[in-house]
C-alpha cells in the first residue's frame, strides 16, 4: 500500500524512501511523482489511489533532503553540498528504471508538482527517451529579475555562511511573499489552498514547511531557468504529450500566468500536444484544493489519452 515508506539504493549515493501503489485492474501504464518543495511523497496518497483505480502503477519518492530520503552529500533541506540538480535528476531516473523493471512494456508518465514539476521538465529533457507523457503543475519556470536578484543574494549567502545552512531571506521573498498575497489569510500558508483542512494538515506535518537550505534554493532556481531555454525544449518530442495545470488564485505562478507562458513556449518550438489548464479560483496545490476531485479525473482522462495513443503508435 501507498502508506509503507520502502528504501532503494539510486546510483548517486542516495538511500530514498518511496511508496508504491499498484494498478487496479488492468494496468495501463506507470505514473512517477515528484513532489514539491519542503513536503514529501506520503501527500500524494489519495492522487495515487484515484490514479491506480484508473490502471496506473503509482511510484512516488522523497528527494534528497525530504521525507525519508537520506544521502552521506545531503542534510536535510538541500539535495547535496555540489551537484545537486544532477543528482536528484538520477535519482528520479533510478525510480523510473525500477518501476519499469517491475512492470516492462508500459508507457512511463512523469507528474510534477512545484517543485517537482521543475525537476520533472528538467529530467525529461535529460533523458527524453525515458518518458512517453509529462505533466507539470503549479510550476514556474519564468523567475525573471526577481529571481536573478535571489541568485545573487544566496551567491551573498553562500559566501558569508555557507550553502548547507537555511536561507530564511529567499524563505522570506517566497514562502512569506506569497502568504501576504492572500488578503484573508489565517495561516502563513493559506496560499497552498483554500481548503483549511489541507493546510492544516500541512502545518501540522513535521516534514512540511521547513526553511530550504541556500544550496538547495540555488538548485531550484538552476531547474527554473534551465527548463524553459530553447535548446532544452528542443530535446523533448514534438509529439510528447503535455499536461500544464496551474491555478488562476496561485501567488506562486502569478496566477497562472507563468504556466500559459510555458505552455505557450512549447508550442512556439513546434510541440504539438500541449494542454494549459488555469483552474479558476485555485491556489498553489491543486491536489489539495477544492474541486480537486474534478481535476484529477481529468488528469486521468489525459493520462489514459496518453498511453492509448501510445499503444497505437507502437501498433
Amino acid at each position: 500500500m501507498f502508506g509503507q515508506v520502502r528504501t532503494h539504493r539510486s546510483p548517486t549515493g542516495a538511500t530514498l524512501g518511496w511508496r508504491y501503489r499498484g494498478a487496479g485492474g488492468v494496468p495501463r501504464g506507470i505514473l512517477i511523482i515528484s513532489h514539491g518543495l519542503a513536503e514529501h511523497s506520503g501527500r500524494y496518497g489519495r492522487f495515487a489511489e484515484v490514479m491506480a483505480a484508473h490502471g496506473f502503477h503509482v511510484y512516488a519518492h522523497d528527494h534528497r533532503g525530504h521525507g525519508g530520503s537520506s544521502a552521506p552529500d545531503a542534510l536535510f533541506a538541500m539535495f547535496a553540498l555540489r551537484d545537486g540538480a544532477r543528482k536528484v535528476i538520477a535519482d528520479l531516473r533510478a525510480i523510473r528504471d525500477m518501476a519499469v523493471a517491475d512492470h516492462p512494456g508500459l508507457p512511463v508518465i512523469l507528474f510534477g508538482h512545484s517543485m517537482g514539476g521543475l525537476i520533472a521538465l528538467n529530467a525529461a529533457e535529460t533523458d527524453p527517451e525515458l518518458y512517453d507523457a509529462l505533466a507539470v503543475w503549479n510550476s514556474n519556470f519564468r523567475p525573471g529579475l526577481a529571481g536573478r536578484a535571489g541568485l545573487l543574494l544566496l551567491a551573498i549567502e553562500k559566501m558569508l555562511k555557507g550553502s548547507d545552512v537555511p536561507s530564511p531571506l529567499l524563505t522570506k521573498l517566497t514562502f512569506g511573499a506569497w502568504s501576504k498575497s492572500i488578503a484573508d489569510r489565517k495561516t502563513d500558508f493559506d496560499w497552498l489552498s483554500r481548503d483549511e483542512g489541507e493546510v492544516a494538515k500541512y502545518i501540522g506535518d513535521p516534514l512540511c514547511g521547513f526553511d530550504a537550505t541556500v544550496s538547495l534554493w540555488i538548485d531550484v532556481f538552476t531547474f527554473a531557468f534551465a527548463g524553459a531555454r530553447t535548446d532544452r525544449l528542443a530535446r523533448l518530442p514534438a509529439t510528447l504529450p503535455v499536461h500544464l495545470v496551474g491555478g488562476s488564485a496561485d501567488p506562486s505562478t502569478f496566477n497562472g500566468a507563468a504556466i500559459r507562458w510555458l505552455g505557450n513556449r512549447m508550442k512556439a518550438r513546434g510541440m504539438a500536444d500541449v494542454t494549459i489548464t488555469i483552474h479558476e479560483g485555485m491556489r498553489h496545490e491543486t491536489l489539495n484544493e477544492i474541486d480537486r476531485e474534478k481535476a484529477t479525473e481529468e488528469f486521468a482522462a489525459w493520462c489514459l489519452g496518453a498511453v492509448g495513443a501510445k499503444r497505437r503508435e507502437k501498433s
